[in-house]
């Protein structure tokens, strides 16, 4: 049945188009292809203007369909209520359309939520996928949407599909060197999802930064990268005598606990020890959180993986790493 138009009438086709145009459905159907498909100059202007004159959309399901392909990206999730997705996602789903594709979430939260999606056997018909998700591994992405264009975000990848991830280093060496150089000696670190093969080198990272500035660690406690577990962190932290500075792996987490330290940070000035957050999320540009930060060039992020869905890596370039840089802020 033809759809709706919005007057409710019957939404032209292409067999409309095709009369108009005085030509057959097929030469009208090459016309208006996205793809380079042989047809005449002067057949294809007359599609063209009557497809304008009839307002005739094409049906991109359909034709998608017909090529065996949805323009579509799967994006495989933990979930969506970090604050530094929100922040990342919003790009992606730009640079996405930008391709002339579409961008499908798909959650998968835990080992047994992915072997759940995997033995119903679920498959989904896309032209790539992009993987944050904690527990989703490169192989069982590939079988999953039976595709090779898998691009791993997790730091699970493998020889066959390419990567894309942070270099954490330097951030975590910067924001740690800047402790030291205001005199902090001892430390307390946040840690996110214990699940993350990502935040386990991020631990690495900050244990050798403190041990190389010489400052000692002298509590870590575990979070999950969320509000909550930050103002967590902050009663399991309290005492009498704090380490002189805090670092989270995200800044969420240092949100939650400088939001339940504010006499600690009268004027958003460090008192008794100085915070540091991991993510630059635009949130902490606000006034209420000048919390320093690490980040990296999200655009730039985003532009690689854009690059990756247009021209699939060729071997010996299947990581590709972002910079990560200190970023200052008042609670430091």
């Amino acid at each position: 049945m033809p759809r709706a138009g919005r007057d409710n009438k019957p939404a032209p086709t292409i067999a409309d188009v095709a009369a108009l145009a005085g030509v057959s459905r097929a030469v009208a159907s090459r016309a208006l292809s996205t793809d380079k498909r042989p047809v005449s100059p002067e057949k294809k202007a007359r599609v063209e203007a009557a497809a304008a004159q009839l307002r005739y959309s094409p049906n991109a399901l359909a034709r998608g369909m017909s090529r065996q392909s949805l323009d579509l990206v799967a994006v495989v999730v933990n979930h969506i209520h970090d604050l530094s997705d929100i922040d990342l996602f919003d790009r992606l789903l730009e640079a996405i359309q930008q391709l002339g594709k579409q961008m499908i979430l798909i959650r998968m939260d835990s080992e047994d939520h992915a072997a759940e999606v995997i033995q119903k056997g679920i498959a989904y018909h896309v032209d790539a996928a992009l993987v944050f998700s904690d527990f989703a591994d490169a192989p069982r992405i590939r079988d999953l949407f039976r595709s090779e264009t898998v691009i791993m975000l997790n730091g699970r990848h493998d020889d066959i599909s390419p990567a894309v991830i942070a270099d954490e280093a330097p951030g975590i060496a910067a924001a740690v060197a800047d402790a030291a150089a205001k005199g902090v000696r001892t430390a307390a670190l946040v840690t996110g999802r214990a699940t993350s093969p990502t935040e386990k080198k991020r631990i690495d990272h900050y244990l050798t930064a403190l041990a190389d500035a010489g400052i000692a660690l002298e509590r870590m406690v575990q979070g999950d990268y969320s509000y909550a577990s930050g103002r967590a962190a902050a009663s399991m932290l309290a005492g009498d005598i704090w380490p002189e500075a805090v670092f989270c792996t995200s800044d969420a987490m240092a949100m939650g606990l400088l939001d339940m330290r504010r006499d600690d940070f009268l004027g958003n000035r460090p008192g008794r020890f100085r915070l540091y957050g991991f993510d630059n999320l635009s949130l902490i540009g606000m006034a209420a959180y000048p919390i320093a930060s690490i980040g990296f060039n999200k655009a730039d992020y985003v532009a690689r993986i854009a690059q990756l869905l247009t021209n699939p890596a060729a071997p010996g370039e299947r990581l590709v790493t972002v910079p990560t840089h200190f970023v200052p802020g008042a609670t430091a």
